[in-house]
């Protein structure tokens, strides 16, 4: 299998040479982390403005060409916004709760899964599935919102992964993806629907990430000031936290190890278009950029700068487990349904995902490791 990503003696190599030769403080690391969760979200804003162009254009001329590259649009936008979710489960912008004001961050409209297919379109047993085809409810961003997750967690009608359904359809066969057709999407009245459904969720998603993009600008009265100029130990308590969750619960746990017990398809996290994989990989990369202060042009003071002045035994073993992990990660096989979830008990594909799994939460016990090396209580934050 062609590698994804570099490997731990040349990652190393590359970024010790790359750290600039000056005492790191915490408060320069938080200002180039909120630069480079500035720039990611740019990014991922950038790719969902290409997707949204690529569906507007499908539905147009609906037909298998503009399909296959609304597809490819999809999983170009996936690239940037998995690397995202190393910026979760502090209550920030994306995953907020206002209980007062009854308002809470995109990250459940944006990402939720699993997705109960049924909830929104045709399935196979059931032609008048879901809400494309309940005529007595509204297809509007708003309406959408409102449905998501509304009786239950996978009752999910937004985001990514309702996107990748419509342009997908159901998974129905190891050997292959979904294989919805273009014709789902003709110019004839029982599909208007439908054609609506995919514009307005692609729209809304599209809305979502402006939001985080908005949030993060510097210069700005937004959270990105507040953020780099409350005390620089309660932004350090925030991203360490964020680390350890994503590492040893959220990428671990819910994303591999539940799919890995239960071996069914539908716990897989890119199920309808088989992009499982790469999004562990963007993942991980995500927690790679903030431990290294680097992503895209951005660089400045790193998490392992900081942490190597304070214990660099420390900062050594997480760059270590950091690299150890994303070698795995890049040795599972895909597509994952077929590859891994598929496999008999023992295989070398479960294997290798049951080291992934125990890597995940080894990188997380060092997160929190650092927290108390750098004076901050790191708890993973399980949903």
């Amino acid at each position: 299998m062609k590698k994804l990503l570099l490997t731990s003696a040349l990652c190393a190599s590359l970024f010790t040479a790359s750290l600039p030769a000056h005492a790191a403080d915490g408060a320069s690391f938080v200002q180039n982390y909120a630069a480079m969760v500035y720039a990611n979200y740019s990014d991922s804003y950038r790719d969902t403005l290409a997707l949204q162009k690529a569906v507007n254009t499908f539905l147009t001329e609906p037909n298998e060409a503009n399909l296959g590259k609304a597809r490819q649009a999809w999983l170009t936008s996936r690239d940037s916004y998995g690397q995202t979710e190393a910026f979760r489960f502090y209550e920030g912008p994306i995953d907020f709760v206002d209980d007062k004001k009854g308002v809470e961050g995109p990250e459940g409209r944006l990402n939720a899964w699993p997705l109960n297919e049924a909830y929104i379109d045709y399935v196979v047993g059931n032609k008048e599935a879901g809400i494309v085809n309940d005529k007595g409810t509204p297809i509007t961003k708003e309406t959408l919102s409102a449905k998501n997750q509304e009786n239950d967690e996978a009752d999910v009608s937004t985001g990514y992964h309702a996107i990748e359904f419509l342009l997908w359809g159901q998974d129905l066969s190891l050997d292959s993806t979904g294989q919805r057709p273009a014709s789902d999407y003709a110019k004839m009245p029982e599909n208007e629907r439908r054609r609506d459904y995919l514009k307005a969720a692609t729209d809304l998603l599209v809305d979502d990430v402006k939001f985080l993009v908005d949030s993060w600008q510097p210069g700005k009265d937004n959270y990105a000031k507040r953020f780099t100029t409350q005390d620089t130990k309660e932004s350090l308590q925030d991203i360490l936290t964020a680390l350890a969750t994503l590492s040893g619960f959220e990428l671990a746990s819910e994303r591999i190890a539940t799919a890995l017990d239960s071996g069914d398809q539908e716990d897989e996290h890119s199920c309808f278009s088989d992009n499982t994989h790469k999004d562990f990989i963007m993942n991980a990369k995500g927690i790679s950029n903030v431990f290294f202060g680097k992503y895209g042009k951005i660089k400045g003071t790193s998490l392992y700068e900081l942490l190597k002045e304070k214990d660099e035994e420390l900062a050594e073993a997480l760059e270590h487990q950091i690299f150890g992990t994303a070698e795995l990660i890049d040795n599972i096989p895909h597509p994952v349904d077929r590859e891994l979830l598929a496999t008999p008990k023992g295989s070398p594909a479960r294997q290798n995902a049951e080291k992934v799994v125990a890597s995940l939460q080894k990188e997380a016990d060092l997160f929190k490791q650092a927290g108390k090396v750098l004076g901050v209580d790191v708890k993973i934050m399980s949903e």
